[in-house]
C-alpha cells in the first residue's frame, strides 16, 4: 500500500532522511524506531503528504504521491481522507471551538451530509470515550483528553491508513493502557498502522513490524518487532535504551 524507493529528505540543507526504502502492505502494524532526530516524524509527515521528497519516489495504493497531485483538490481529498495524521503535539492539531466542532470539522470539508456528519462525531466520540466533553473548548483539556480529541478528529474520517506520532508521550499510564488497547482494535479492525514510538513497555503485542532509523537518518533495520526490540545490543548500539 506504501512504497518509497531511495527518499531523501533536508530541512535547509541538513538531513533529516537519507535513501529511505520502505514497503507497507494493507493491514500492516509498524513501529518506527530510533532516537530523537533521526528522521522518524519527518518520514510520517512525507507519508501524509504534509512535507514532499527532496528525492526518490514515494507512491500510496499504486499512484505517486507529488507535488502536482496533491495541488489537485480531488486527488488531495482523495488522499487525506484515506491515510489520517496524528499529531505528536495534539495541541497543534486543535483549532476549533468545541471539541464537537473538532471532530465534525474533518467530516464536512470532505463533503458528507450533516446526519453523516452527526453520525461519526457520535461514533468517534464515544469510541474514545470523550463524549462528555462534546461542548467544551479543547484548550481547557488535560494532555490526554487533547490526545483522545485529536484522535477522534482523525478516526472521524474513518482513514484505511493511521500515522501516528508518539501518540504516548506526555500521557499518563492509564491513558497509554487505552491507547493501546485502542491500537490494538484498529489493527484488528484491518487498518493499517505505522507508528513512531519509544513507549516499548506499552507496545508489546501491538506491532507486527519494527522499522529503526540511525542518528544518521538512514533506515537501519527491518524486522518483525518482538525480534528487534529483544535485541538488547542493538538497541544499546543506536541509542534505543
Amino acid at each position: 500500500m506504501i512504497e518509497l524507493t531511495n527518499v531523501s529528505y533536508s530541512y535547509e540543507g541538513r538531513a533529516a532522511l537519507r535513501e529511505v526504502a520502505l514497503t507497507v502492505s494493507r493491514g500492516d502494524s509498524v513501529a518506527l524506531l530510533g532516537p530523537n532526530g533521526s528522521g522518524k516524524s519527518t518520514l510520517l509527515k512525507l507519508l501524509s503528504g504534509i512535507v514532499l521528497a527532496d528525492s526518490g519516489s514515494y507512491r500510496f495504493d499504486g499512484e505517486s504521491v507529488t507535488r502536482a497531485t496533491l495541488k489537485d483538490q480531488a486527488s488531495a481529498r482523495r488522499f487525506h481522507q484515506r491515510i489520517g495524521y496524528l499529531f505528536q503535539n495534539a495541541e497543534a492539531q486543535l483549532f476549533c471551538p468545541s471539541v464537537l466542532e473538532e471532530v465534525t470539522f474533518g467530516p464536512r470539508q470532505m463533503g458528507f451530509d450533516e446526519p453523516e456528519v452527526a453520525r461519526r462525531a457520535r461514533d468517534c466520540l464515544g469510541l474514545l470515550g470523550i463524549s462528555f466533553l462534546a461542548d467544551r473548548p479543547p484548550w481547557g483539556l488535560s494532555d490526554g483528553e487533547k490526545k483522545k480529541v485529536a484522535l477522534a478528529s482523525v478516526l472521524s474520517l474513518n482513514p484505511e491508513v493511521l500515522v501516528l506520532d508518539e501518540p504516548m508521550n506526555g500521557l499518563d499510564p492509564r491513558t497509554k493502557r487505552f491507547l493501546r488497547e485502542l491500537v490494538i482494535s484498529l489493527r484488528q479492525a484491518g487498518k493499517t498502522i505505522l507508528c513512531a514510538t519509544h513507549d516499548f513497555p506499552y507496545v508489546r503485542d501491538v506491532f507486527s513490524t519494527a522499522v529503526v532509523f540511525s542518528a544518521e537518518h538512514r533506515l537501519v533495520r527491518i524486522g518483525p518487532f518482538e525480534e528487534v526490540v529483544s535485541d538488547t545490543a542493538f538497541l544499546e548500539g543506536n541509542n534505543l535504551i
